[in-house]
């Protein structure tokens, strides 16, 4: 499995793949970071598109994103499956999925206790941090991040690209736009438009984002 990124969040993902006995052949890639050759001393860290190739063709081509910014991790899904990488989740054993009507998509990240409940929707490339509750009824666009203590209530939506800040609670039936910041703490009470700041209690539109190109 190839981890995309060396630091920080590429970190606990590798510790959902240690939980799962699948972290023998586990490598990084990073071109940014001035980083040695492994992590931990242990984890090769490739840092070219030659090396990944190489890595493909002997270990698979398997690959996930351990990096937490949603528009980033769409370029490197869109430049590592150019390249014939596939993308796949990472779900910790220690987290709670409901038994019905459930669907990950593609790529998504879901961390130790995170929740989900029953009749629960999450599209590709996203992250569930620690400790998130979904409850019934509730969608995640794609590539959207929701970091730690998220609460999403009962058949609220959220739209892709969107980042929802720790400890957020939304509201049953709200509907958070495309390319939202919802900031940490914030409980959402009505609905979020696209292309915005919001942050409080309740939660109040601060600052408009340039569009998704």
């Amino acid at each position: 499995m190839l981890i995309l990124g060396a630091k920080g969040f590429a970190k606990e993902v590798l510790e959902v793949f240690r939980q799962t006995n699948l972290s023998e052949k586990v490598a990084f890639y990073d071109d940014i970071n001035s980083m040695g050759e492994f992590l931990y001393d242990e984890f090769p860290i490739l840092k070219n598109k030659h090396d990944v190739k190489n890595y493909f063709s002997q270990y698979g081509n398997n690959f996930t994103i351990g990096i937490g910014n949603p528009k980033l991790r769409y370029t490197l899904f869109e430049k590592f499956t150019e390249i014939g990488g596939k993308l796949v989740s990472c779900i910790s054993s220690k987290a709670i999925i409901g038994s019905y009507d459930v669907e990950i998509g593609r790529g998504t990240n879901i961390l130790d206790n995170a929740i989900l409940s029953n009749s629960t929707s999450i599209g590709e490339g996203c992250i569930v941090y620690y400790n998130v509750t979904i409850t019934h009824d509730c969608e995640v666009g794609n590539f959207v991040e929701l970091s730690p203590g998220v609460i999403l209530l009962g058949a609220c939506k959220v739209g892709s690209f969107s980042q929802i800040g720790s400890g957020a609670v939304i509201l049953p039936k709200i509907k958070i736009g495309e390319n939202v910041i919802i900031g940490a703490g914030s409980v959402v009470t009505q609905d979020i438009p696209d292309n915005c700041v919001a942050v409080g209690s309740p939660a109040k539109i601060i600052k408009s984002l340039a569009p998704l190109i």
